[in-house]
């Protein structure tokens, strides 16, 4: 009787938050797609709380805890918590016998990914954004492979082992890369997205902006603006005073169709965003999340800027004056657009996910040998 070959096994270690899911998600089902088995280690955060791919994958809870920006008490207990967390992942690893482990930064990946080191498992890393980050930077050390979204990163190692891999994107948002650009019309379509650590300064900056745009332009300017919950109703009335045509929600399901149709975009400069944004070709005006750690989002920002696809705004120049006049000039010149558009596109790595697993691959074929 022939012997069924066993799936084999690869550990994602992740912690709650978007930056780190989303790639993890992306890469868990390109990974399923190839046939290995994919488990997923992650903090009580995030255990049986996922969408996608990561919430139809088995999940373990490892022990974790942040130091930066704490109190000694809370460094103290955090750092029991990492020691119980590295014994923990490590025991579940022993079990699991996976093949390689793969982290995505964040303190809820530490664990798991000293764990890997110390029982000799592969690791490869993946750093989202153009600075990396504390965790990445002791894990890169030790890293088979470091896997980057970023073509300059900062503070990377000397001696780590590198490799472009682009940023892992939702395949609806990556599909509208090949789409060709038709937006030369008479309306101007506005997106306005920062989740909630944009949608406070942009609801406050953007209606009075737009307030301060020629009545001509104002009238062809259509809005569909994230807000924080419970403020749609007050940020709708400000549009509705202007006769400007607007959606306001905290939420929006249908991302792929509202990048599709706009003409320019206003967000926040997270990894994620940063690369839909390029899938999708659109003009931008990217203002960096200022407490972000190490200032990494003005940085994830200006590599989009220095290619010409967008324009770098700091929270600290946002104001309804400045905010204006940008947009003044990218709406009287369509031809400015369509050329940050296409530039945009250029600065794209829409297979990121299949780089990712490829190195991944590669990485599990020399171990071999």
């Amino acid at each position: 009787m022939k012997k069924i070959e066993q799936k084999k096994t690869i550990v994602l270690t992740a912690g709650g938050t978007g930056g780190h899911v989303y790639p993890a998600d992306a890469l868990a089902e390109e990974l399923e797609a190839r046939g290995y088995n994919v488990v997923l280690f992650t903090d009580a955060r995030g255990l049986n709380n996922y969408k996608g791919k990561l919430g139809q994958i088995e999940n373990k809870a490892i022990y974790s805890g942040s130091v930066v920006g704490k109190s000694i008490a809370t460094k103290i207990c955090s750092l029991f918590k990492v020691g119980a967390g590295v014994m923990q992942a490590a025991y579940y690893l022993i079990q699991k016998k996976p093949c390689c482990v793969v982290g995505f930064g964040g303190y809820a990946s530490f664990p798991t990914a000293v764990a890997a080191v110390v029982l000799g498992i592969p690791l490869v890393i993946h750093e989202q954004n153009s600075v990396m980050s504390r965790t990445n930077r002791i894990l890169a050390r030790f890293a088979s492979l470091v896997a980057q979204s970023f073509r300059d990163v900062k503070n990377t190692p000397k001696r780590a082992k590198t490799f472009l891999s682009g940023m892992p994107i939702r395949q609806a948002i990556a599909k509208l890369h090949d789409e060709k650009n038709n937006k030369l019309s008479n309306e101007f379509n506005l997106l306005v997205v920062g989740g909630s650590q944009g949608a406070k300064i942009f609801a406050e900056v953007v209606p009075e902006a737009v307030k301060l745009l020629m009545t001509k332009q104002s009238q062809k300017l259509k809005i569909c603006q994230q807000c924080r919950q419970g403020e749609e109703k007050n940020i709708k009335q400000k549009y509705d005073d202007l006769n400007i045509e607007a959606v306001v929600n905290h939420f929006f399901e249908n991302m792929p169709e509202l990048y599709k149709n706009a003409d320019v975009i206003i967000s926040r400069a997270g990894a994620s965003s940063v690369y839909e944004i390029a899938a999708a070709g659109i003009p931008a005006i990217l203002v960096p999340l200022p407490t972000a750690a190490d200032n990494h989002q003005y940085y994830n920002a200006k590599e989009f800027a220095t290619e010409g696809a967008g324009v770098v705004l700091p929270q600290s120049e946002l104001t309804p004056t400045k905010l204006a006049e940008i947009l003044n000039e990218l709406m009287q010149n369509q031809n400015k657009r369509l050329e940050m558009s296409e530039k945009a596109k250029k600065i794209a790595i829409v297979d990121a996910a299949k780089r990712l697993a490829d190195g991944i691959e590669n990485l599990i074929q020399r171990e071999k040998k």
